[in-house]
């Protein structure tokens, strides 16, 4: 009798899709009075209702199992933030800036985040959903079960990206950037991604077939086809 022969060839159909997990809900609220965020603090349970907190500085926070409702962090400076189990409604996130900064089990709705600087930090279970994030950069940042869904992502910056546990739903992504992302298991599906850059590193991801009519022009670029517009 021949021995059974063992295949040993990697498969290569696309992992399936995690879905973000939610955010686990605090126990109790606690409003945060107005006032200054203060390095290396760590703030649990806490309500951010209608509050300026624009422009300030802070290193190492810790925000977890926080609600934030009509908050104002724009332009704020955070580096090393840590943000978990938090739900961000209807506040603005424009123009803040962080450097390893991180959102575990992470939910941001109808957001402001226009120019948002989230530089090599990590992104796991996140959903950002109907939230304006055009010329946001994520640049080095990792993307764990991370689903965007119609937001505005005209101009983001994805440069170094690893966008492997990434979905685009119903999202624009027109001139955004993915040079030498990682973009293995990347899905998109119903985005406008005219103008997209960089899309000879887009090997291993997946595109719905209605969206290849606004990245066949990136695709014909970087195959080195000239578009002839005249007759």
């Amino acid at each position: 009798m021949s021995p059974r022969r063992v295949s040993t060839s990697r498969s290569t159909a696309p992992r399936k899709v995690r879905e973000p997990r939610s955010p686990l809900p605090p126990s109790e609220l606690v409003l945060f009075e107005a006032g200054d965020l203060e390095s290396e603090s760590e703030l649990e349970g806490r309500a951010f209702y209608s509050l300026n907190l624009s422009g300030q500085d802070a290193d190492s926070m810790a925000f977890t199992q926080c609600r934030f409702r009509g908050a104002d962090l724009s332009s704020c400076h955070l580096d090393q933030v840590a943000m978990t189990d938090c739900l961000v409604t209807d506040s603005s996130l424009a123009n803040l800036r962080t450097d390893g900064g991180s959102m575990t089990r992470v939910r941001l709705a109808q957001c402001r985040m226009t120019g948002v600087n989230w530089a090599d930090g990590l992104l796991r279970d996140v959903t950002i959903a109907e939230c304006r994030a055009d010329l946001s950069a994520w640049r080095m940042t990792k993307f764990d079960a991370v689903s965007f869904v119609e937001c505005n992502l005209n101009g983001a910056d994805f440069t170094n990206a690893d966008l492997s546990g990434a979905v685009f739903r119903d999202c624009d992504l027109t001139s955004a950037v993915f040079h030498h992302a990682s973009m293995q298991g990347a899905r998109f599906r119903g985005c406008n991604l005219a103008g997209v850059g960089d899309v000879s590193n887009w090997k291993g991801a997946i595109v719905h077939h209605t969206d290849l009519m606004s990245l066949s022009y990136g695709l014909a670029r970087a195959a080195g086809i000239r578009i002839e517009d005249e007759d």
